[in-house]
């Protein structure tokens, strides 16, 4: 499994990276992969700008059926993201939201899946 993280910055959860990677028993590739990804890890604060345009840029190197896992800070914590915020981008960039759940001390994670493209 080739897992692509995008919005990588200092206040990144370290241990749930190390996870992540544990768990894919691989490194994570980053945005200059140039290869179809099976899985995004997309950090993402309310500062980095429009959700639509990074979930849209998230799917560029996405398999057809793969997921985008949208990593934001906790409500209450510095650059939270709205709830509201998340439900209405996902549709617009073509996603499906599936679940949220807390994943650390200070971030949440929210499934997204895109379409599965025709064989």
């Amino acid at each position: 499994m080739v897992v692509q993280e995008l919005g990588w910055d200092n206040d990144t959860d370290d241990d749930l990276r190390v996870s992540i990677e544990d768990t894919i028993d691989a490194d994570m590739v980053d945005g200059d992969h140039g290869n179809v990804v099976d899985a995004v890890i997309l950090w993402w604060r309310q500062e980095d700008g429009d959700l639509v345009d990074g979930l849209v840029d998230a799917l560029t190197d996405l398999v057809g059926g793969g997921v985008i896992w949208l990593l934001t800070p906790k409500v209450g914590r510095p650059n939270a993201v709205d709830a509201a915020d998340i439900a209405e981008a996902a549709p617009i960039a073509g996603l499906s939201q599936t679940t949220t759940a807390a994943v650390s001390k200070d971030w949440t994670a929210t499934r997204l899946v895109a379409p599965k493209t025709p064989a």
